[in-house]
C-alpha cells in the first residue's frame, strides 16, 4: 500500500483554542504541503532508487524521494553527494555508502552520520538540519560515542539507527532573506525590544526618551528573571553528555 505522502500544513499561528497568542513570534505562512519523511527507515533490506531531489518549505535540507522496489515511494533527508537512480537500503547488511542506514553498532568509527536515533524504533531525532552531520567517535558496552555539530559529545545506543553521510543544502547558513515579508511567508512575525514597548505589555517598558530597563534583573516578557541559571533544567539525559557543547575557559 502505497502512504500519502503530502497533506496540508496546518496552521495555528501560535495562537490556543480561544484564539490568544500562547507563542509570540509565530504567525501568517505561506501555505503549504507538509512532506511525509521517513525518519525511521523501516523497510530493511528493500532496496530503493532515488526517484527525484526536492526542494522542502518545511526544512532547510532538501529531500530525496525514494521509489523502492516493492513500489512503495517515501522520502528520505537527502544527503550531501546523493543523486538520481542512486540506489539506497536500510539494514544491518546494507554497505558503509551515503544514504544507506543501519546500525550504529556496525557502523565504523571516525564515519559521518545524519538522522541518529536516540530511542530504537522511533526514528532520527539528530543531526537533521541542512549541513549537519555527527561523528562517531568510539564504542563501549552498547553505547557509541558521537559527537554532534554543536561540539557536544554523548553516548547513544548502539542498536539504533542512523544514515551514512552528512546532509545536504551546506550553503543555507549563508543565505540573506533579503526582506521582512520574507520571514512572514516563513510563519515568523517580529521581536520587539522590551525597552521598545509600553509599561502594560513588558517589564522595561516605559520611561521617557531612550531609556534602559529600569530594574537591577532584566525579565522576560511574563516577569520573570530572563538572565542566570534559569534556562536549562537538569535532565534525565544529562548523565549521557560526556563532553559539554559549552567550551570551558
Amino acid at each position: 500500500m502505497t502512504r500519502k505522502l503530502k497533506v496540508i500544513k496546518k496552521k495555528n499561528s501560535g495562537r490556543d483554542s480561544s484564539g490568544q497568542v500562547s507563542v509570540r513570534h509565530q504567525g501568517g505562512q505561506h501555505k503549504r504541503f507538509l512532506r511525509v519523511i521517513d525518519f525511521k527507515r523501516n523497510k530493511i533490506g528493500v532496496t530503493g532508487k532515488v526517484a527525484s531531489i526536492e526542494y522542502d518549505p518545511n526544512r532547510t535540507v532538501d529531500v530525496a524521494l525514494i521509489q523502492y522496489a516493492d513500489g512503495d515511494k517515501r522520502y528520505i533527508l537527502a544527503p550531501e553527494g546523493l543523486e538520481l537512480d542512486v540506489k539506497v537500503v536500510a539494514g544491518p547488511e546494507a554497505d558503509i555508502k551515503t544514504g544507506n542506514a543501519m546500525p550504529m553498532s556496525i557502523i565504523p568509527i571516525g564515519t559521518v552520520v545524519h538522522n541518529v536515533e536516540i530511542t530504537p524504533g522511533r526514528g532520527g531525532q539528530i543531526a537533521r538540519g541542512a549541513g549537519t552531520g555527527a561523528i562517531v567517535q568510539a564504542k563501549e558496552s552498547g553505547f557509541v560515542h558521537l559527537k554532534l555539530p554543536s561540539g557536544e559529545v554523548r553516548k547513544i545506543r548502539a542498536d539504533g539507527y542512523a544514515t551514512i553521510g552528512s546532509l545536504g543544502n551546506v550553503e543555507w547558513k549563508n543565505e540573506v532573506f533579503g526582506k521582512a515579508g520574507r520571514k512572514r511567508h516563513m510563519g515568523i512575525r517580529p521581536t520587539v525590544r522590551g525597552v521598545a514597548q509600553n509599561p502594560r505589555s513588558h517589564p522595561h517598558g516605559g520611561g521617557e526618551g531612550r531609556s534602559g530597563i529600569g530594574m537591577s534583573t532584566p525579565k522576560t516578557y511574563a516577569g520573570r528573571p530572563a538572565v542566570g541559571n534559569t534556562r536549562r533544567p537538569k535532565k534525565y539525559s544529562d548523565k549521557y553528555i560526556l563532553q559539554s557543547r559549552k567550551k570551558k575557559k
